[in-house]
């Protein structure tokens, strides 16, 4: 049987950070009110990857997501060899992982890992949440970054987005970052492309770091979501920036939008 109460704990973060529900990353089937609901098929189920190095953690972790009705635990590591292998055999479409890992960091084989995997989104879920851990891991390019201390929905909403394509920061960690990025100089690097950039491309970037989806960008100005995605691929390429975070804050420092555009709900 279906976990109704996960059901409403996710209506409940759904509601509560202000997502739309036909926006929310979470399948149709997990929002609706119907009394009954059908099982995931096996092909449509996100399949995930776990790594950390404390194997409590990651029989408690898997014991959450397996209540999951679209979640699927292929394979678990508990070092940053075995996770390479694992992908390589198992080839996953969420790795979610540790930093602190015995002999390399889980950041160092983010590359590595999607050589074997091209198409892998990489959360990183750690205990750590001081700024230069999370710089270090947008800089690794991960898809995105979660506490340990945060509530399951969250993590869920987390895995869900990323597996979409999307970028995730943890909410408690978003404004911290935002002020970080605001008095660094990591954005300087793609001064030199700003002009570069076209009046189309900047509608689009400005949108993107108001976190808008790409659909929804089409619609705003009325192009095709393929010209969208060409416009983002443009855009990012001239500016030298790698992920939605580091085009959000690229724009914050620029002053296309403001602090308040990208607020996090709730």
């Amino acid at each position: 049987m279906f976990d109704y109460q996960s059901l409403q704990n996710t209506k409940a973060y759904v509601k509560k950070s202000g997502v739309r529900a036909r926006e929310a990353c979470v399948p149709n089937e997990l929002l609706t009110d119907a009394g009954r609901i059908e099982a995931v098929p096996a092909k449509a189920r996100l399949r995930l990857a776990l790594v950390d190095d404390h194997l409590i953690l990651r029989q408690g972790l898997r014991a959450l997501l397996e209540m999951e009705m679209d979640l699927e635990v292929v394979g678990e590591a508990g070092d940053t060899a075995s996770a390479i292998e694992l992908v390589r055999l198992t080839r996953p479409d969420v790795v979610i992982s540790d930093i602190a890992l015995p002999g390399r960091s889980g950041l160092e084989i983010i590359g590595e890992l999607r050589a074997c995997c091209p198409e892998l989104r990489v959360l990183v879920l750690s205990a750590h949440g001081s700024e230069e851990y999370i710089r270090v891991a947008l800089d690794a390019r991960a898809d995105g970054y979660v506490l340990k201390d945060s509530s399951r929905e969250e993590l869920l909403y987390a895995i869900r987005k990323v597996a979409r394509g999307e970028q995730y920061l943890c909410q408690t960690i978003t404004a911290r970052v935002v002020t970080g990025y605001l008095q660094g100089s990591t954005m300087q690097r793609g001064a030199g492309g700003a002009a570069l950039v076209t009046d189309r491309e900047r509608q689009v970037l400005s949108r993107i770091a108001r976190g808008l989806p790409n659909k929804l960008i089409a619609k705003e100005l009325g192009l095709a979501v393929k010209t969208v995605e060409k416009h983002r691929s443009n855009l990012m390429r001239k500016l030298s920036l790698h992920n939605a975070a580091a085009i959000t804050m690229y724009a914050l420092k620029s002053g296309i939008v403001s602090v308040d555009d990208v607020k996090p709900a709730g």
